[in-house]
């Protein structure tokens, strides 16, 4: 990664999301709903909503609203239609920005998100324009100060079928196959090695550079975006430090 950290752009939504508990919860109940309605309510066959369940509980989203949000997805209670619709685009300096949305209304999510791109100085791009940019990947953040044997969690690691595990400052980052997550998980685990985040996401394959004033431009659009009830998740190419996420 030449020094560069996902860690960083992670940490840009993390305090957002963690003081809007209740926008978090309505949408991992989405992110549940439809992983239930395309893959059926069985986690230990449905990769997908197992791994959506696991991120729901890591931020102790009640059982009952899990349940619920599974019914819903089935069919076995009524709920809303939801479709999943990626935008990409660019935001200040050019960078390169992907936006995963859960919606039942394709119109309004299509103008709100267009809008909130040009008021930050960005632009809604074509399908495809970024999205070759970034691949789909399981990553863990690992707290190297908890965990101060780099050789013991790399071998754990890499043992449990990660692609790859690179140390950033005081961060180890583990990515790997999506299909491979719950597998590379279960392997840390074992090992008595507790990642800080552990998400798929999709990574950009090159980050890069922006001054400090272009950067707090990115996370404001990064900001807007995330607080739209209907996007997921945001992410850029752009490699955001602590300075620029400090807004």
């Amino acid at each position: 990664m030449a020094g560069h950290s996902h860690s960083a752009n992670i940490a840009v939504r993390k305090g957002k999301q963690d003081a809007a508990r209740a926008k978090l919860f309505s949408k991992l109940s989405r992110y549940i709903m439809i992983a239930a309605k395309n893959g059926g309510g069985d986690p230990d066959t449905n990769l997908r909503l197992r791994y959506a369940i696991d991120k729901a509980r890591a931020v102790s989203m009640p059982k009952d609203n899990i349940e619920r949000a599974v019914k819903k997805g089935t069919g076995d209670l009524e709920g809303e239609n939801y479709e999943e619709i990626t935008y990409e685009g660019y935001g200040p300096g050019g960078v390169a920005v992907l936006v995963e949305t859960l919606t039942e209304k394709r119109t309004r999510t299509n103008g709100d998100v267009r809008l909130i791109f040009d008021k930050a100085g960005g632009n809604m791009g074509t399908p495809g324009c970024v999205g070759y940019l970034f691949e789909r990947k399981g990553l863990f953040l690992i707290d190297a100060k908890k965990f101060p044997d780099e050789d013991a969690v790399m071998t754990a690691a890499l043992e449990a079928e990660a692609d790859d595990f690179n140390r950033v400052g005081d961060t180890y980052e583990v990515t790997c196959d999506p299909a491979k997550f719950p597998a590379v998980q279960a392997g840390l685990q074992t090992a008595g090695i507790v990642a800080a985040e552990a998400e798929v996401r999709n990574l950009a394959k090159t980050l890069v550079d922006v001054d400090v004033e272009t950067g707090k431009k990115v996370v404001r659009l990064i900001d807007a975006l995330e607080e739209n009830d209907d996007v997921q998740n945001v992410y850029t190419n752009a490699n955001i430090t602590a300075e620029m996420a400090d807004v």
